[in-house]
């Protein structure tokens, strides 16, 4: 039966191994894998020696030198407040500026898990001077891009004001900047990073600037007092003031722009009409809010604004739309925004009318464009205190020339209808919350893609019992794998990951640092449960980027007949352990020296190769292609002998519930057809599953119900056959046939 097995080895959809058994003895590796070692040793340090360091110096001297390179006018050193921990920044006898570090005004949580500390210049306009990264942790600045990007990064704040709203995506090819979107560049690969210092820097920014600078002071907020309520039509509103009605003429807007509307291409303005009408209201109010919508609508707008958020109605009519056409609902509209004590005030499409009409008064006129807008509360939007509705009138000459004006049109509530309360500090929005509200696409498919990969875990015999149909459902899910949840999410887990953890146990442990990468945490959640029921095969053999560009080397490989080296069991179980010491060396560095066990931890590839692209310094490259180019010659070499996140998986999974993959009798004594079959050694000769080497590719499954390659199977058809014709039949001897 054993020789049965390895001759008949029927289609499966890896059979890399068996290709390398055919060499089994003509590469031996002794000599060479020891130089093998010390090349990849020797790599690792030069890669080491490469990395880009911080260093940062806080002592009090060198901070006045900082300060004092943040504004080169200043003919004196810096005055420090004590108490408000603000540095008063002095041209002759005035003051020209302030300084601060935003640790002393933020508490963001980086990517690293540690905050970010910036050293920010404020004139007294509000705007920004320069700017210095006083002390950070992010990784992807730290051993990965380098600092030059971050750099590049905080150097576009200089000159920007505190009323300006920041964006880092949405401006069209040759669109130029206003004063209502300031579009700045991001930087690739450290999303995470660059949200977290934009929002340390503007926060801590407003913190300040309300505590010294008169313009930016803010004043108690107010509520509304819903026991006034008084019957009024659209007259009675807009005569009021209740509703705004704000007329555009052509004539004015012409004026602003230097030329007559009609010289602007077609499309983009409606020049039947000679005006812009644009009616906007505060909807909390009843005596608004009840008059324009109704009962029903007024209570179901209530009903959907959570606890602090307010609500304005803003409608339109003529030759300029307030929208965009790109407008996309529920999101922020580019061309129209509140302001409040020369602060934005961001306003957001609430949707409201998706599934009805707009059903206002009868007396109002027909409009377009109507849309209800939220206000957050973290905003500290004052609805009794005097605001002012911005439009941004953007118009092309052609595809290269852009013209743009900034209109704006005051609106003041009577003070009647609120109810003064005492200044709270609002808590602003977590910034995992604005992470995960960004991504909910991409979470969406990622727990779609899980949803099928368990399904299919627990149905393991229903997917294998057609090997041809489980072949094209691995291939295709190990490629979305690589792109999707690799290249496009950057989902690849890490060692550092587990580093993060640890360190967070040591030094109160903080969920919103997890958080920070919804893509991440979803999968470390998700890896953390199937290790409980499967092991660390399910995350080793299906979701690890690497791990399954190794796997496609390999494949390449076997396609290519490249000869397979052969490693002697005896060194292979010396090997295997390589990967544990290297575990426990970061683990026992981490903390004592972050920034070491982070070094230490470039051993993997995962972010030179994934995370980057192979866009790195030639000596992470060079180690990156190295660890790769060893799978042509060993199957999963990385994985086997090297990985410590396989390592931490392995330890973690050895009480998984369930030993699920199938075996015979016959497996192991006499058949080694699956052993031979497995690509990374994790059969024993006993036919036994080596569950910490696993990497649960469930091909080994595929054989045992392929009655075309196991041997047990095919040994009871052929005994069948035999017990079959060896049968007489009673009858036809009674008959004499």
């Amino acid at each position: 039966m054993s020789k049965t097995c390895l001759l008949n080895q029927g289609p499966i959809f890896n059979r890399r191994t068996s290709l390398g058994k055919k060499h089994l003895g003509q590469h031996p590796v002794g000599k060479n894998l020891i130089a093998l070692f010390v090349i990849i040793v020797f790599s690792y340090f030069c890669m080491l020696q490469s990395q880009n360091t911080y260093a940062s110096t806080d002592d009090t001297q060198t901070l006045e030198s900082d300060i004092l390179a943040l504004f080169p006018r200043a003919t004196r050193p810096p005055e420090l407040n004590i108490e408000s921990k603000i540095w008063s920044i002095y041209q002759l006898n005035d003051i020209i500026g302030y300084a601060y570090q935003s640790n002393d005004f933020v508490d963001f949580k980086g990517f690293s898990g540690e905050r970010i500390n910036i050293l920010i210049g404020l004139d007294v306009d509000g705007r920004f001077s320069k700017l210095k990264i006083l002390h950070h942790h992010e990784p992807i600045f730290l051993h990965g891009l380098g600092p030059i990007p971050l750099q590049e990064f905080i150097d576009q704040y200089p000159l920007h004001t505190l009323s300006e709203r920041i964006m880092f995506s949405g401006r069209k090819t040759g669109e130029t900047e206003d004063i209502h979107n300031t579009y700045f560049d991001g930087v690739t690969k450290a999303t995470v990073s660059v949200i977290v210092i934009n929002d340390t820097i503007l926060s801590s920014a407003r913190e300040v600037a309300r505590l010294v600078l008169p313009a930016f002071a803010q004043q108690a907020p107010a509520t509304v007092r819903k026991e006034i309520f008084e019957t009024l039509d659209w007259h009675d509103l807009v005569d009021q003031g209740l509703v705004k009605h704000w007329i555009l003429s052509r004539e004015n807007v012409e004026g602003e722009l230097g030329q007559s509307l009609s010289n602007y291409p077609a499309g983009q303005l409606d020049l039947d009409y000679e005006n812009t009408d644009i009616y906007y209201a505060y909807l909390n109010a009843p005596s608004i809010g009840k008059n324009l919508l109704g009962d029903a609508d007024y209570v179901r707008l209530m009903d959907k604004l959570s606890d602090g958020e307010q609500a304005i109605l803003i409608m339109s009519r003529g030759f300029y739309d307030y929208l965009s056409k790109d407008f996309r609902p529920g999101t922020i509209p580019e061309q129209v925004s509140l302001e409040q004590r020369n602060l934005p005030i961001t306003l957001r499409d609430l949707n409201f009318f998706d599934s009805s009409t707009p059903n206002l008064l009868k007396d109002a006129p027909q409009l377009d464009n109507i849309r209800i807008f939220k206000i957050r509360p973290q905003a500290g939007f004052d609805p009794s205190a005097p605001m002012q509705m911005a439009l941004n009138i953007k118009l092309d000459r052609n595809h290269l020339v852009h013209d743009s004006i900034f209109v704006r049109s005051d609106y003041q509530l009577p003070v009647t209808l609120f109810k003064k309360i005492e200044t709270t500090i609002t808590k602003p929005e977590a910034i995992w919350i604005k992470l995960w509200q960004g991504r909910q696409i991409q979470i969406a498919i990622l727990a779609i893609s899980l949803v099928i990969l368990t399904i299919a875990f627990v149905m393991q015999r229903k997917l294998v019992a057609e090997s041809r149909r489980f072949v094209w459902f691995r291939r295709g899910f190990l490629l979305f794998t690589l792109f999707y949840i690799g290249f496009y999410t950057q989902g690849q887990l890490s060692v550092v990951n587990l580093i993060a953890l640890l360190m967070g146990v040591l030094n109160n442990f903080n969920i919103q640092v997890f958080l920070l990468d919804p893509i991440i945490f979803i999968l470390l959640c998700y890896t953390a449960l199937t290790l409980i029921l499967w092991g660390r095969g399910l995350f080793c053999g299906w979701l690890c980027p690497f791990g399954i560009m190794q796997e496609f080397i390999a494949t390449l490989a076997e396609k290519l007949k490249i000869k397979q080296w052969h490693i002697n069991p005896t060194r292979h179980q010396q090997l295997l352990k390589i990967k544990y010491v290297v575990l426990i060396g970061l683990l026992a560095t981490a903390p004592y020296s972050l920034t070491a066990a982070e070094k230490m931890a470039e051993i993997e590839p995962f972010k030179t190769a994934v995370t980057l692209v192979f866009i790195r310094e030639w000596p992470f490259v060079i180690y990156a292609v190295l660890i790769l180019g060893l799978g042509l010659f060993v199957n999963k070499f990385y994985c086997r002998y090297l990985c410590p996140l396989g390592a931490a998986l392995a330890f973690m999974g050895k009480f998984h519930r369930f030993k699920w993959l199938a075996r015979r009798q016959e497996c192991g004594s006499p058949c080694q057809l699956c052993k031979h079959r497995c690509g990374v050694d994790a059969i024993k000769k006993t036919g036994e599953i080596d569950y910490d080497e696993c990497i649960q590719c469930l091909e080994c499954v595929v054989i045992l119900q392929d009655p075309q390659q196991c041997a047990a199977i095919m040994s009871a058809d052929k005994k069948a056959k035999r017990h079959a014709a060896t049968t007489v039949d009673p009858v036809n001897i009674i008959e004499g046939r």
